[in-house]
């Protein structure tokens, strides 16, 4: 089974507004299961926003608070779930989005590793150490937040050492640099021939504008699915065979020079 259906939460979300946004990440994790989706992803901090000198209030442990409502939504509604909210991480907190799979069951964790000085996530969060790399039932996958997207490193990583066919990125990409966004999604999915999916939110939020623009990407760089800079659910379905198809086509993995890139 190389098919999935995914479905794309783009939320306008309200800054500090727990449980505003969490009715509405509710609801359309509920309407993505009706459309028959295997897959929702909501965008990065969509619990809370950018409130970060209240981080340390929100953050919970895995298994606890709003992870653990997030694993029961997936579980009513039969569907797997992927975004970032804030973690509560021995003395630390994590910017962290979390894998749950269509029984509720957590199984993928990654920290964000690159953190937006712009934003002053350094002041407030603490750095994530490792990519993660899933085995989801469609083929591997990568995940990734925001500000990695412009790491092309870590994609190459999870394309040529881990195999992954399948970008999942959550973001909350401002509106000012949207055409930096678009370029750098279609780029990663270029250089790495495989399929780039990210969610990002949309509107004001305490301030900053955010761009919304929520993409599918095939592995030659066709946008397949794109959100406008509203608040919407938008689904499309992709089969991960067409990886192994461009990958074929072109064999970039097998023309690289590593040991051309370290000379001077």
């Amino acid at each position: 089974m190389t098919k999935i259906s995914i479905s794309l939460a783009q939320m306008r979300i309200k800054l500090a507004r727990v449980e505003d946004n969490l009715a509405t990440a509710e609801q359309m994790i509920s309407q993505a299961a009706s459309r028959d989706s295997d897959l929702v992803l909501l965008p990065e901090l969509w619990s809370t926003g950018y409130d970060l000198a209240n981080a340390a209030d929100y953050a919970a442990e895995l298994g606890t608070g709003m992870f653990e409502q997030l694993a029961e939504s997936a579980r009513a509604n039969s569907i797997a779930v992927f975004g970032s909210i804030l973690e509560g991480h021995g003395d630390q907190v994590m910017n962290c989005a979390t894998y749950h799979d269509a029984a509720g069951e957590l199984r993928g964790v990654y920290r964000k590793i690159h953190l937006f000085r712009l934003f002053d996530e350094h002041k407030w969060l603490g750095e994530g150490l490792r990519p993660t790399v899933m085995d989801l039932p469609w083929g591997r996958a990568g995940l990734s937040i925001c500000y990695d997207l412009r790491f092309p490193e870590l994609f190459r990583r999870y394309a040529v050492a881990d195999g992954a066919k399948l970008m999942l990125i959550c973001a909350e990409w401002p509106l000012v640099r949207v055409q930096h966004w678009r370029a750098l999604l279609i780029a990663r999915a270029i250089e790495n021939q495989c399929f780039v999916v990210a969610a990002n939110s949309c509107g004001d939020t305490g301030g900053t504008v955010f761009a919304g623009h929520s993409m599918v990407i095939d592995p030659w760089g066709k946008v397949l699915l794109e959100a406008a800079e509203d608040e919407a659910l938008l689904t499309a379905e992709i089969d991960l065979d067409e990886v192994d198809r461009v990958r074929q086509q072109i064999p970039i993995f097998e023309d690289r020079r590593p040991d051309a890139y370290l000379t001077g």
